[in-house]
C-alpha cells in the first residue's frame, strides 16, 4: 500500500488566502470566547503532518493558530505536531519524522477503519479524524469533544536534566492495576524552523509548533519522579521544551484526560 496525501494541494497563492481567511475566523472565535480561566476543558489535537508534502503547510499553520489564539470558547487546545516517515522518500527527508508517529497514525487509522493513512489529518482526543487543513470541522470536532467528561491530570515539578524532563504525575484514577487505561508522554519541541531544499515543498521555510520528539508509555501505578528523554541529535537545541501527559482508553484509543506544561533549557 502506498502511503500519500490527499490528491489536492493548497499552496502557493491560495494557501496563503487560506491562511488569511483562518486567522480572521479565529480572530473572531477568539473575541467571542472572552477571558480564558483555569476551567478551560483540555482537548488533544495531533496533527499528522510531513515537511515533504506540500498539502501540510496549511494545516501546520492552521495548528500553530489554534496553540497561540485558543479560539474555542471554554476550551484549552493543546497541540501536537506528529511528524511521519512515510514521505521521507519523496524528495526530502523531514528532520523530525519518527518511526513511532508513523505507528501511532496506523494505529488511529485501523482504529477509524480507514483503507489508508494520509497527511495533513488531525486527530483529536483520540476520537475523531478530520482532514488536517478543514478549520471548520477541526473547530466542530474539537467543540464535540469538549463537552464529554475529562478526567483531572498535572504535571508537577517538570525541570530539564540535560538531556529530557523530569516531572511528577498527579492522577489518582490510574494507581490501580485494574485500570483501563493508558498514560502516555510526549516531548515537542516548542518551535521549529526549517529552510526546505528539495522535495514537494522546496525552496520553503516551514514553521511548525509542539514538534514530537518522543514517545513513551508510562506505568500509570509508578510513584515518584518520571524522566523522559530526547533523542541523542535534539540534545543540541536550545529552546523550550513542551511535556504533555494524555490518559487514554487502552481499548479504543480516546483521550480522557489531558495537561502540558513547556519547560526551559
Amino acid at each position: 500500500m502506498r502511503h500519500r496525501s490527499l490528491a489536492w494541494r493548497t499552496g502557493g497563492a491560495l494557501g496563503t488566502a487560506m491562511v488569511v481567511v483562518w486567522a480572521g475566523w479565529f480572530a473572531v472565535e477568539s473575541a467571542a470566547a472572552g477571558p480564558q480561566n483555569e476551567s478551560r476543558r483540555p482537548v488533544l489535537v495531533e496533527l499528522y503532518t510531513s515537511e515533504g508534502c506540500s498539502s501540510c503547510p496549511p494545516a501546520d499553520a492552521l495548528l500553530a493558530n489554534l496553540d497561540s489564539m485558543q479560539p474555542i470558547p471554554g476550551v484549552q487546545v493543546i497541540v501536537l505536531s506528529e511528524h511521519v516517515t512515510y514521505w521521507d522518500h519523496e524528495g526530502w527527508r523531514d528532520p523530525y519524522s519518527l518511526d513511532e508517529v508513523t505507528d501511532r497514525q496506523k494505529w488511529y487509522d485501523d482504529q477509524f477503519g480507514l483503507s489508508e493513512v494520509y497527511t495533513p489529518q488531525a486527530v483529536v482526543d483520540g476520537a475523531v479524524q478530520v482532514l488536517g487543513s478543514d478549520e471548520q470541522k477541526l473547530a466542530q470536532a474539537i467543540s464535540a469533544a469538549a463537552a464529554q467528561p475529562s478526567e483531572e491530570l498535572a504535571i508537577d515539578n517538570p525541570a530539564w536534566t540535560g538531556d529530557g524532563v523530569i516531572f511528577v504525575i498527579h492522577h489518582g484514577d490510574l494507581t490501580s492495576g485494574k485500570s483501563k487505561q493508558q498514560l502516555i508522554g510526549f516531548l515537542a519541541e516548542d518551535e521549529t524552523v526549517t529552510p526546505v531544499r528539495s522535495g514537494e515543498n522546496a525552496g520553503k521555510t516551514l514553521r511548525n509548533v509542539a514538534v514530537v520528539r518522543t514517545i513513551k508509555d508510562l506505568n500509570p501505578a509508578e510513584e515518584g519522579a518520571v524522566t523522559l528523554k530526547l533523542p541523542g541529535e535534539d540534545k543540541r537545541a536550545t529552546g523550550p521544551i513542551r511535556v504533555v501527559l494524555i490518559a487514554v482508553d487502552k481499548h479504543n484509543g480516546r483521550v480522557m484526560g489531558a495537561t502540558e506544561r513547556t519547560v526551559a533549557r
